[in-house]
């Protein structure tokens, strides 16, 4: 069932969507090279907790961090550990969520490390724009096939490949609610969106093929054929006539 939000549940997500944004982008100021990725998860968690929220992804049907960090080959749901140091040139996605007041918000942002590759710098900013253009088509009365299309049509025309089994999702009193939002699909299919929809709408886009893998330990996904991937995620609300970002520092 695809909850809609009243004008106060979207207030306290913008209020908590403000929070994890500030808190998100200065923990990728930190994604530098020997930087160990175990730090920035600790960093993430404290500034959330200082800031009045509490990290949503902790424990959240077993994950056991606060930040997903994801390297290179890596989609999503990355595990930090103290081992797991950044390097120059790695290509790194960092995916952050926060309950806030009641009400969960989600962010994902991919960031270069050092002096990254030609490739890589395209992949990151095809993937931010596909964000940018799936947002475009958002407003009431249009359909998630929209947000799928505009998505996946831009970042295929650009050479790269948009990730099938992971895509975005409802989110509010839950971490994950209905609907699903893929990034790929036919323009005018799917749910007509309605003002007071909130969605998690996350591009997951690689330099090869979109096939992927989970690896044993039960949450990073990694690309089949090792080619680089990027994410980027923002929450927002449907409006009569378009779009909110919440997650906006």
């Amino acid at each position: 069932m695809i909850v809609i939000k009243s004008q106060e549940d979207i207030r306290t997500m913008r209020e908590g969507g403000a929070i994890l944004a500030e808190v998100l982008h200065e923990v990728a100021r930190h994604a530098v090279p020997d930087a160990d990725t175990l730090s920035l998860d600790r960093m993430a968690q404290d500034l959330l907790v200082a800031r009045g929220g509490t990290p949503a992804f902790k424990g959240y049907q077993g994950y056991p961090a606060s930040l997903c960090v994801s390297i290179n080959n890596e989609v999503v749901h990355g595990i930090p550990s103290r081992e797991k140091k950044l390097r120059d040139g790695d290509v790194v996605g960092l995916d952050l969520g926060v309950l806030y007041k009641g009400f969960y918000t989600d962010m994902a942002v991919t960031v270069g490390v050092g002096k990254v590759s030609r490739t890589a710098r395209r992949l990151i900013e095809v993937t931010r724009q596909a964000l940018e253009r799936g947002l475009r088509k958002v407003r009431a009365g249009a359909t998630l096939g929209d947000i799928g299309n505009a998505v996946q049509s831009f970042v295929e025309k650009k050479g790269f490949g948009v990730v099938r089994s992971l895509v975005g999702h409802g989110v509010g009193t839950e971490v994950h609610e209905d609907p699903p939002v893929p990034n790929y699909g036919e323009a005018g299919t799917g749910a007509v969106l309605k003002a007071g929809m909130t969605l998690a709408i996350e591009p997951m886009v690689t330099v090869g093929d979109y096939a992927v893998s989970t690896l044993d330990d039960q949450w990073t996904v990694i690309t089949d054929d090792g080619s680089l991937a990027a994410h980027f995620e923002h929450t927002i609300a449907v409006t009569e006539r378009g779009y909110e970002i919440l997650t906006r520092s």
